[in-house]
């Protein structure tokens, strides 16, 4: 690298990973620029693959790849099933409906159009920064997709930032996913239909409701609470869900993939639109 005048090494401050992140953007000189951490690494092909996929369609504003994390023997079961998940999502309508149950791209295998990613910088926001970029970048329409292949190896290093730093809770990816949806399906509305009240439903509930969107409805499963008031809202089964006019939007959040594929296929029957009318979150 030092006998290739292609490389430069910008010196920083050590001022944190945002400003990182925007000093790379304002010194990018090409069309792509690409996200990678320091410690992982890259299949020879991960760049090549990426920009033709931009390339084959000019309405894609970045792409992510599918990923192997590492080392696999300090993987818990957790980590495992959020890297099946990941792997999963494999076009950018699959970003989009899978946006508020995680984050749906890898930061680190990000390849983005520069222009794109110079209009929205990096915040220093009350939560993760990656997952703050991908969700503005979709609400403010551009679309992000991925090559579904395993391009990027991604360290999962247990004394590193997002392991340490507070912003990278659970509770305030929750908050994240909250503000989001107020300033998106729940926009100039206070009053949603929360389909599930386990540990997820409550959590997101609880987030929502520091923006001041409360259940009308809540869906359950769980025999005890059926007929049941929480918070006001009435406990209804999911034959009891009314039409989406008097519903209003819906938000599924529930753990597992399986959960949400079931309550997908119940809603389609029943005329919802997802990321119209509802969206699952976790």
């Amino acid at each position: 690298a030092r006998s290739d005048a292609r490389f430069r090494v910008i010196p920083t401050n050590r001022e944190g990973i945002v400003a990182a992140l925007n000093l790379g953007l304002v010194e990018a000189r090409g069309a792509l620029v690409a996200r990678m951490d320091a410690d992982d690494w890259m299949h020879r092909d991960r760049l090549a693959a990426q920009s033709s996929a931009l390339e084959a369609d000019p309405t894609l504003a970045g792409v992510g790849c599918h990923v192997r994390m590492f080392p696999r023997r300090r993987m818990s079961d957790g980590l495992r099933a959020y890297e099946c998940w990941l792997n999963g999502i494999d076009t950018a309508r699959a970003v989009v409906a899978e946006a508020f149950v995680e984050c749906p791209l890898a930061h680190p295998s990000l390849l983005l159009r520069v222009e794109v990613a110079k209009s929205l910088g990096y915040r220093d926001a009350p939560w993760p920064e990656d997952y703050d970029f991908v969700l503005r970048a979709l609400q403010a329409g551009h679309r992000l997709g991925v090559v579904p292949r395993r391009l990027l190896g991604w360290r999962q290093n247990h004394g590193g930032l997002s392991r340490r730093d507070p912003r990278y809770s659970q509770q305030r990816f929750t908050a994240c996913k909250a503000k989001f949806l107020t300033t998106g399906l729940l926009r100039g509305r206070d009053r949603y239909t929360l389909w599930g009240y386990g540990a997820t439903g409550r959590a997101l509930a609880k987030e929502l409701s520091r923006f001041g969107r409360h259940p009308k409805y809540i869906v359950e499963l769980h025999p005890g609470r059926l007929g049941q008031q929480i918070a006001g809202a009435p406990v209804i089964s999911p034959d009891a869900l009314p039409p989406r006019s008097e519903a209003g939007p819906l938000i599924a959040s529930v753990a597992g993939s399986e959960a949400r594929r079931r309550i997908r296929t119940h809603l389609l029957a029943r005329g919802y639109r997802e990321n119209e009318d509802y969206v699952c979150a976790a």
